[in-house]
């Protein structure tokens, strides 16, 4: 990984698209601070297309969407993409599933979790479980005592043993059924909703990131940055980033927009 000052005033220049994950890449510990939300909005001002690409549930993806600085999020680890329309005022909703796959799949799903709270002592479903529409959430560090490595990795286990997929982030272990992830649904959005072509999603996207489940996203795209923070999971990272922040969480995300804006 080299530092984010390495990044050359030529590779700044091509850059119309920030994605960002947010737990602990745009938040710090839990909040999103004010200067984290002031760079997505001068950002968004200064030009650039700002995507959200989270875990997060369905609910928070719809506010995000409507009311966030951002031109639309991808949620549920790739299950789907919001953007809201200011001047007609629609959402856009696309998903990456027919409603009865969804439906089918949360049988599965539903399985898995009592194995998960049966077996896990300290395990608990995620706060947001209730406003999802496609996966399982299981909460390993946000709202209980953090579990312990070898608890996590049981987790996904079970997950895996029954069908799913499971991905690690810094607070919860994402269970879903399907073959979508954050990378190929935020492709296809790019080029589907954004007009990229295969060429354009080197020079002109940046990914911002921090976790195990940020990792196709890091190993894609050439301008992939992690806040520093990333170093607590570099053991359990496939791809690294190829850049990193001094600084931690929000405001590794803040010296990241800096950089850009400041170029």
């Amino acid at each position: 990984m080299h530092k984010l000052s390495i990044m050359s005033r030529q590779q700044m220049d091509e850059i119309k698209i920030i994605l960002t994950d947010i737990d602990d890449t745009i938040t710090t510990d839990g909040s999103l601070k004010s200067s984290s939300y002031s760079a997505l909005e001068r950002l968004s001002d200064a030009g650039y297309i700002v995507i959200p690409v989270t875990g997060r549930c369905a609910g928070w993806c719809d506010h995000i969407a409507r009311m966030w600085p951002v031109n639309g999020v991808v949620g549920e680890n790739g299950a789907f993409f919001f953007s809201y329309n200011h001047q007609s005022k629609k959402m856009l909703h696309t998903y990456s599933q027919s409603e009865k796959e969804r439906t089918d799949n949360k049988k599965t799903l539903q399985k898995i979790k009592k194995i998960v709270l049966d077996m896990i002592p300290g395990s608990a479903l995620a706060s947001d479980q209730d406003y999802r529409k496609t996966d399982l959430a299981i909460d390993f560090a946000e709202d209980v005592t953090r579990l312990s490595t070898s608890n996590i990795k049981e987790i996904v286990n079970i997950a895996i043993k029954a069908g799913a997929t499971a991905k690690v982030s810094s607070i919860h272990v994402n269970c879903w059924i399907g073959k979508h992830n954050k990378l190929n649904t935020t492709i296809k959005t790019l080029q589907q909703n954004f007009g990229m072509i295969d060429s354009d999603l080197q020079k002109k996207v940046l990914f911002i990131g921090d976790s195990p489940n940020d990792s196709m996203m890091f190993g894609y795209f050439d301008q992939s940055v992690g806040v520093a923070n990333v170093r607590d999971f570099m053991d359990e990272i496939d791809e690294l980033p190829k850049y990193i922040t001094s600084h931690h969480s929000g405001e590794g995300f803040v010296e990241l927009a800096n950089y850009l804006l400041n170029k």
